[in-house]
């Protein structure tokens, strides 16, 4: 498989991974989408404004809302992504789990 950076390509999930680091990597790539990304930034937006605030120890503590899951690597996603050079060790460290079109 050969990647050239500035290209956008067409990634599928072929197999689930059985270890987690390949399973992440594969979720990581999936979040380069722009649409992904957008709601990411909109939701941690949101996230930052709406932390729940209680009284500790005479102080006020704020409980950080965990940061939210939108994609999950499972057998048959599909998403496009542009290369660049950064992430092309991420996808030949899973081109076994993935097929690029």
């Amino acid at each position: 498989m050969t990647l050239t950076a500035g290209k956008t390509v067409t990634i599928s999930v072929t197999k689930l991974p059985a270890e987690a680091k390949h399973r992440k990597t594969i979720e990581r790539l999936m979040r380069l989408q722009p649409s992904i990304q957008r709601t990411l930034t909109r939701v941690a937006r949101e996230r930052g404004r709406n932390n729940p605030e209680n009284q500790r120890g005479g102080r006020m503590w704020i409980s950080r809302i965990p940061a939210t899951r939108c994609v999950r690597a499972e057998v048959g996603a599909k998403f496009s992504i542009r290369v660049t050079p950064k992430i092309i060790p991420d996808v030949m460290a899973v081109q076994r789990f993935i097929a690029v079109a």
